[in-house]
């Protein structure tokens, strides 16, 4: 079936209220089919046979086409013999043993996503009270395909931004293992200028830090570069050619200036005041 599975739970639904607000004994619908002029009939309430289960209705064809096509409501008192349709769906029809029927278009965004029909087994004005229950079975209905169109578009524009994000994310994850390394290798240098220049490129890194920052010290920056791309006070030691004990010296200096009682509450703090990257 090329009909889209969503709404048909809302179909559903209404057919049943449309029967117990009108006490028409029969009830059916389904929806249009996606790209097609075609709605196929897939829920009946109150059916006495499997006539019209799965029943192909082309838009202009039928009573129900006839509603796909002009998007409003249409009725017939005796579904044989009224002239107002055309009639390529008589035998399901009258196997059913239907007389008056309506059928009510869902239509959502201009465009027609289904049909509701009410039927009657004898031939007689179904009324206004009938017709005016299943426009707002139809309503509903339509109320229900929109929020879950909404839905689903926000959900569809969600997924690229989410993947822009992982992305900006992985990407920025790199900027932070080169500071780390970038500051780790500066110590090594013995050359002043290159030193100082390497340095810069480190700041170049770095947001922007407000005027009212914690200072660190660039060993304690150093120190905590390393923590933050996830060294050992062991590791971040080896890296730069400092002792442990040394280590935990300047990372328990930076944690005190910034505020924090952990390494990671320290980590946060810098990263969210631009001092480190």
């Amino acid at each position: 079936m090329a009909a889209n599975a969503t709404g048909l739970t809302e179909i559903r639904g209404a057919l049943a209220r449309l029967r117990r607000t009108t006490g028409l004994p029969v009830a059916f619908g389904g929806l249009v089919d996606a790209g097609r002029q075609q709605m196929r009939i897939s829920e009946l309430s109150g059916n006495a046979t499997p006539a019209l289960s799965a029943l192909a209705v082309t838009a202009g064809n039928g009573l129900g086409g006839k509603a796909v096509a002009l998007a409003r409501a249409c009725a017939v008192t005796d579904y044989s013999s009224s002239r107002q349709i055309s009639h390529e769906y008589d035998s399901a029809v009258a196997v059913e043993g239907l007389r008056s029927v309506l059928a009510v278009p869902v239509v959502v965004r201009r465009r027609v996503r289904g049909v509701l029909y009410g039927a009657l087994r004898t031939a007689q004005p179904l009324g206004d009270r009938a017709l005016t229950a299943a426009v707002e079975a139809a309503r509903d209905v339509e109320q229900a395909l929109v929020v879950r169109d909404e839905a689903r578009d926000l959900l569809t524009a969600a997924r690229p931004a989410a993947a822009a994000d992982l992305r900006a994310a992985a990407a920025w994850e790199q900027v932070r293992e080169a500071h780390a390394a970038l500051r780790a290798l500066a110590p090594r240098i013995t050359d002043p200028a290159l030193r100082a220049e390497l340095l810069a490129a480190c700041g170049l890194l770095t947001p922007a830090a407000p005027v009212d920052a914690a200072r660190l010290a660039p060993r304690e920056l150093d120190v905590l570069a390393c923590v933050a791309a996830g060294a050992t006070n062991a590791v971040a030691a080896e890296r730069l050619g400092l002792r442990p004990e040394t280590v935990k010296g300047y990372l328990r200096s930076a944690m005190r200036k910034l505020g924090a009682r952990t390494r990671g509450e320290a980590v946060a703090v810098a990263r969210r005041t631009g001092v480190l990257p």
